[in-house]
């Protein structure tokens, strides 16, 4: 009975350390954000764009952008009504509840980039590197310069501006 209760606090510590482990190597430990995992969502939205991680916006922002689809910054990339739906339940639930998601005033905001945490982050970086940079060409695009950007991992040790290299502030 001994060696059976040892080998099972054994391998409940080690799951443990793995998991510990998961979560520090996909990210969530340093930014608190988990990669896009809804099939749905990851194959109707990535495929104009990156699928952001949902906990970069609170579920206002996410209602908000899926309430208008018909217009998406342009563009029209209206779903059915039943993935629309699953798309936002998903959303909602994995969405951020920080006040440093919400733009300067606590309101919802449309744009990751409208974000009180996205623009502590970025207010070093010159506008030639990023909206000049046609490597990059907006903001928006968190995986022109964060290459795990799709594992949810923003760690600014990684970040490499195209035409620029490493930044370092």
């Amino acid at each position: 009975m001994t060696a059976n209760r040892f080998s099972a606090a054994t391998a409940i510590g080690a799951g443990l350390l793995v998991a510990a482990g998961l979560a520090i190597g996909s990210g969530a430990a340093e930014r608190g954000v988990r990669a896009a995992s809804d099939p749905l969502y990851v194959a109707e939205c990535g495929s104009c764009h990156l699928a952001y991680p949902p906990g970069l916006l609170p579920a206002q922002s996410w209602r908000a952008l899926l309430g208008g689809l018909d217009d998406h910054f342009g563009d029209n990339a209206e779903l059915d009504e039943i993935g629309r739906r699953q798309i936002l339940a998903y959303l909602e639930e994995n969405a951020s509840r920080r006040k440093r998601d919400f733009g300067a005033g606590g309101d919802a905001v449309l744009r990751i980039t409208a974000t009180r945490h996205f623009r502590h982050e970025h207010d070093e970086i010159p506008a030639r590197l990023v909206a000049d940079n046609p490597g990059v060409g907006s903001f928006s695009r968190c995986d022109a310069c964060h290459a795990d950007a799709d594992r949810g991992r923003f760690d600014e040790d990684t970040v490499r501006i195209p035409g620029h290299g490493r930044w370092d502030d």
